[in-house]
This record gives structure tokens, C-alpha cells and sequence, in this order.
């Protein structure tokens, strides 16, 4: 049973807003019901919403404008993929893992490097922007991707519900590669002509942790269900470690890319800091699943959960 945010009934079956992410009652489902924050977004003065079956209806642009597409909308390419890319991206981080696993030890580590790892050698691969963020230590080795799957599991659905599927996307890629990239130009100029190489997503991981922070700074993160602990306090925690270690042992200490992770909640608290006021503010989680937390009744795809519309 949820709490409409507008009238504040009790429902079984609630509503959840796809605009702005609340939840309401049948009776104020609608964005128009409960003066919704994403009628501004649809470029809308007067709070109608063009379903784009209407060729009389124009929309109104004052300027240039790319080609009207979606990707994440209905008929969009990504459409299925929609309040899901927390869990796309999961699969992805498995599947890279397993197929790390088998290039090392049936291609070759010259392969394996040029694959995988964004390194100081070849920041020109490109490719490896992109499949350094999904790449982990290689099994059987379980600790990197497990660390970074809990944080991307437990936020990761959070800031997703918040910001959409698509600015989740951008901001999950985006952070992760220049997180990297900074890491490795950071190594190049300490350590001149020294083999530096990164890979793993804990640079996104970290910006989903300080997208949260500004947005709901206070949000309870219930570890084992029991010990309520602020948000703050957790990524706090993650920036004195990675302070300490650089100033400990340097950029990569520990042989951990202790800057990345720097690097990455720096672009998370810039992004929350740039949509907050805009967006709505979680108030709870619990860490593990269970009442209340992703995955769990009551939260999004557990049993009871809320529809969307």
C-alpha cells in the first residue's frame, strides 16, 4: 500500500508518474491532476499534451531543433528497455566479465589489453572508453564487480526513476569514460611513461552515489535492514578513502583507481546539482531488497508495485 503525494490516500494499486516519478491515487494519475513538473518539459504553455495523433496539433519551436524522435518512448528503439537500463547495464558488467574470462585464457593478454583495458599505451582505442566501464577484474575474482554491482543495483534504480532512461544512460556512460579517461591523463602526467590501465564502472557507480547526495541528502540507506545511515555520510565515507589512499600512495594505490572514483563523484554531485529543484526526492531505501527497497514489494517490478502510465 502506497501514499498518493498529492491527496495523500491510501492506495493498493498506485499510480506512478512516468513524467515525474510520484506516486498518486486513480484520481490524480494524471500530470494535469497534480500540476505535474513535466508539463514544462513537453513545451506546453497551456498544460496539453500532444499525443501525436492529432496532425492539426504543431509543436511550437523557437529556433533550431533536432528531428522529433525517442528513443526510450513509445515505438522507440531502446522502448523495452524503459526504467531498465540500471538492469541492462548489470547484465552488460556479467556478460563482459565472463567473456574477459575466456579471452584471456583462449586469445591471448595482448588481445585481452586492447579489448578491455583503457590504457596510457592506447588512449586511441576508443572502443575501450566504453568496454572499461563494463569490464572487471576477471574471474574468479568476484570482490570489484560485486562492490560495484551492490551500488549500481541499490541507487542506480533510484536515479533512473528520477532522471529517465535516457538522461540515466548518458549520465552512466558519460561518467564512467571520463572518469576513466581522467585516471589514466592523471597517471600520465605523475608518472610519465609508466604502464597505466583502468577498467571497471566504479566511476559511474560513484556519480549515481553523488547524484543522490544533492538530491536527497538525508535519504535513510538502511544497511541489513536495521542500521539507518544518511546518504552523506556513505559517500563521504567513499571520498575520505580515496583522499587518503592518493595521498597515501598516489593515483592508483592499492591498485585501485583512486582518482576515477574521485572523478566520478564529482560529475555525480555537478549533475545533481544542475537538475536539482527539478526533479522529486527519494526518501528511503533499504539495502538488500525486502519491504520498501528496489526489486522488493512495493518498489519498482516487486509485487505490488506501481503501475505506470
Amino acid at each position: 500500500m502506497a501514499k498518493c503525494d498529492e491527496c495523500g490516500k491510501h492506495e493498493n494499486m498506485p499510480y506512478e508518474c512516468s513524467h515525474c516519478g510520484s506516486t498518486y491515487c486513480g484520481e490524480h494519475r494524471l500530470p494535469e491532476k497534480h500540476d505535474c513538473p513535466g508539463l514544462t518539459e513537453w513545451n506546453d504553455p497551456k498544460g496539453v499534451f500532444d499525443s501525436g495523433f492529432d496532425d492539426s496539433v504543431q509543436a511550437e519551436s523557437d529556433g533550431w531543433s533536432l528531428p522529433s524522435f525517442t528513443l526510450f518512448g513509445p515505438g522507440g528503439a531502446l522502448s523495452y528497455f524503459r526504467g531498465n537500463m540500471t538492469y541492462v547495464f548489470l547484465a552488460l558488467m556479467f556478460i563482459t566479465w565472463m567473456m574477459q574470462w575466456m579471452v584471456f585464457n583462449f586469445v591471448g593478454q595482448g588481445v585481452y589489453l586492447d579489448v578491455f583495458i583503457l590504457s596510457s599505451d592506447h588512449p586511441e582505442y576508443v572502443w575501450t572508453w566504453v568496454t572499461s566501464i563494463f569490464a572487471h577484474s576477471p574471474p574468479p575474482s568476484l570482490g570489484h564487480i560485486a562492490g560495484n554491482a551492490i551500488v549500481i543495483f541499490f541507487f542506480g534504480r533510484l536515479v533512473e526513476d528520477i532522471v529517465g532512461s535516457r538522461d540515466f544512460t548518458l549520465l552512466f556512460l558519460g561518467t564512467g569514460m571520463l572518469a576513466g579517461l581522467g585516471q589514466i591523463g592523471l597517471a600520465m602526467v605523475m608518472a610519465p611513461g609508466e604502464f597505466a590501465g583502468v577498467l571497471g564502472a566504479s566511476g559511474a557507480a560513484l556519480a549515481i552515489l553523488g547524484v543522490l547526495t544533492v538530491l536527497a541528502p538525508d535519504l535513510k540507506v538502511y544497511i541489513w535492514f536495521v542500521l539507518p545511515v544518511p546518504i552523506w555520510a556513505i559517500t563521504i565515507f567513499y571520498a575520505l578513502i580515496s583522499t587518503l589512499a592518493i595521498i597515501g600512495g598516489g593515483i592508483g594505490a592499492g591498485g585501485t583507481a583512486q582518482g576515477a572514483h574521485l572523478i566520478g563523484l564529482l560529475l555525480g554531485l555537478a549533475y545533481g546539482k544542475h537538475i536539482e529543484g527539478r526533479v522529486r526526492r527519494p526518501q528511503s531505501i533499504g539495502m538488500g531488497g525486502g519491504p520498501g527497497g528496489p526489486g522488493g514489494p512495493g518498489g519498482p517490478g516487486g509485487p505490488g508495485g506501481r503501475r505506470r502510465f
